[in-house]
């Protein structure tokens, strides 16, 4: 959130509404954090910044890059960077790698990002073959992502993919199927937004006390299924994610139908124990509105 505003101006902003730490996006053409500027000697600057408003950093994330490890490779991707599948492959894994670097340089423990998938429509088993090239991902997952983790094991940092429609890990069986994918490897684990499982109509908690162990970062966004959109559109309407009139749509914490009771007493269960990170994406209220509201619903747990 705040991308519209260079991060000089965010830093003070939040921490005047009482938050503690910040998760940086790293991702081509985002205003917080140029991945090269501080590889390059910039570390020390940045960190320096954070701090001087008693802020951490909680995680880099760049789902955007991290997306072409996998792709897909149209043109709905093509914003991000466009060429080949083969280029685009190549930017992905390159700039994952670089975000490693920075995180090792600012002293950040968490990458998060998607892996990416083929053809996520695969998962849909029609016409009847689809099922078998959705499985058949799983492999090619493992060949691009081990390398990639291998060089997250050899900086010390831990990667957090996170559950999402158009990623080949959406629910909790694929998430299994990811784990079992790269042989357990400690470096992969989630990070883990309650959203995206109400949207499939999955109890969040289930996935806590299954995967609480690789939980590596949490981000604490509501949502909803708008009873009288939903007659009309759908839980998988389509249009902009920000559209109020959508059938599903996320909120700000507390304004939408996630068991947050249940969810931070099973984080407790398993011993997570690092940040709620605040992520804006309701289409009813302002990013100020949102953050003021975030902060002051989840003080009260």
């Amino acid at each position: 959130m705040y991308d519209d505003m260079p991060l000089e101006k965010v830093l003070p902003r939040i921490t005047s509404m009482g938050y503690d730490a910040v998760e940086l996006a790293t991702w081509t053409r985002t205003n917080h954090l140029v991945l090269d500027n501080v590889i390059d000697g910039g570390a020390q600057k940045l960190k320096s910044l954070v701090s001087t408003y008693g802020l951490t950093i909680s995680a880099l994330n760049n789902s955007l890059d991290s997306q072409l490890v996998l792709g897909p490779y149209d043109e709905s991707t093509d914003p991000i960077f466009k060429g080949s599948a083969g280029d685009k492959e190549k930017f992905g894994t390159s700039q994952i790698k670089k975000t490693v670097d920075a995180a090792r340089l600012l002293d950040v423990p968490v990458v998060n990002g998607f892996i990416g998938c083929p053809n996520w429509g695969a998962w849909y088993p029609f016409p009847p073959l689809n099922a078998k090239i959705f499985e058949s991902f799983f492999s090619i997952f493992a060949e691009r992502w081990n390398p990639i983790l291998d060089y997250f094991h050899d900086n010390g940092i831990k990667f957090a993919h996170e559950l999402h429609p158009q990623e080949l890990a959406y629910n909790i069986e694929t998430a299994a199927e990811a784990v079992k994918a790269v042989d357990g490897r400690r470096e992969f684990g989630f990070n883990f937004d309650p959203s995206h499982l109400l949207w499939q109509l999955i109890d969040p908690v289930l996935f806590i006390k299954q995967f609480g162990d690789r939980i590596y970062h949490f981000h604490l966004k509501d949502a909803e299924l708008v009873e009288e959109n939903l007659a009309y559109s759908g839980a998988t309407s389509h249009g902009s994610s920000l559209r109020p009139g959508r059938g599903f749509r996320f909120r700000v914490p507390g304004w939408g139908q996630i068991p947050w009771r249940r969810i931070i007493t099973a984080l407790s269960e398993v011993g997570y124990d690092y940040v709620l990170s605040y992520e804006h994406e309701d289409p009813v209220m302002s990013q100020d509105d949102g953050a003021e509201k975030a902060i002051a619903f989840i003080n009260h747990y």
